[in-house]
C-alpha cells in the first residue's frame, strides 16, 4: 500500500503539472511514481532536472542505460524499477537474456558491458566504493575516464527513483519483471 496516493494530471499541485504532462507523454501514461512525486514540487523537479541532465549530457546509447538502470534496481531490490526499466531495455533493443542477466549479475554475452556492470552493481551496493581491481577491468575493457564518471550519473538517478519507491511504496502499475 503506497505512503502517498498518486497524484493525476488534474489534482496535481498546480507547479507539478507541467512537468506531469510532459512524463505522460514520454511514457505514454501517468505512472505512479511520477503521480507520487508529484506531492512535492522539489521531489519531481530533481527527478525531471537529473533525467533531462542526461538526456543532454549523456554519451551512452538506450541499451547501457537500461542495462545500468536494471543493474542498479536488482542490486537495490526496486521491485518497480526493474519491472519499468524491463519495458525501456526492451524498447531500447535489449533482449530478455541480456536483462536477466544485467538484474542478476551474471555474464550478458558483452564482456565490455559486463564490465561496466560490474562498477555499477559493485557502487549501489558499497555506498559508491568500487575495488581498484574492478574499475581496471572497465577500463581494460575500452571504457574511458569520462564514460566510468558519467555512469554515476547514471547510478545517481536510479538510486533516486529506487529510494523513493522504497520511501513511499510505489504500487507496481507496469507488468512485473519476471524473476531474475
Amino acid at each position: 500500500m503506497p505512503r502517498v496516493p498518486v497524484h493525476t494530471l488534474d489534482d496535481a499541485p498546480e507547479q507539478t503539472r507541467p512537468t506531469l504532462e510532459t512524463l505522460s507523454k514520454k511514457m505514454g501514461t501517468l505512472l505512479n511514481i511520477h503521480g507520487e512525486m508529484a506531492h512535492s514540487p522539489v521531489v519531481l523537479a530533481t527527478y525531471a532536472a537529473m533525467q533531462e541532465a542526461i538526456a543532454a549530457h549523456g554519451t551512452f546509447d538506450g541499451k547501457t542505460r537500461e542495462a545500468i538502470a536494471l543493474a542498479v534496481g536488482a542490486a537495490d531490490n526496486c521491485d518497480y524499477c526493474q519491472s519499468a526499466h524491463t519495458l525501456g531495455g526492451k524498447a531500447a533493443g535489449l533482449d530478455a537474456d541480456t536483462m536477466l542477466a544485467a538484474r542478476a549479475g551474471r555474464p550478458t554475452g558483452d564482456d565490455r558491458l559486463d564490465a561496466l556492470l560490474a562498477v555499477v552493481r559493485e557502487a549501489t551496493l558499497d555506498v559508491g566504493a568500487v575495488q581498484d581491481s574492478t574499475w581496471k577491468q572497465a577500463q581494460a575493457a575500452g571504457w574511458s575516464d569520462q564514460e566510468l564518471t558519467e555512469a554515476f550519473a547514471h547510478i545517481g538517478a536510479n538510486l533516486y527513483t529506487n529510494y523513493f519507491n522504497h520511501y513511499v511504496g510505489t504500487e507496481l502499475d507496469v507488468p512485473q519483471a519476471p524473476a531474475a
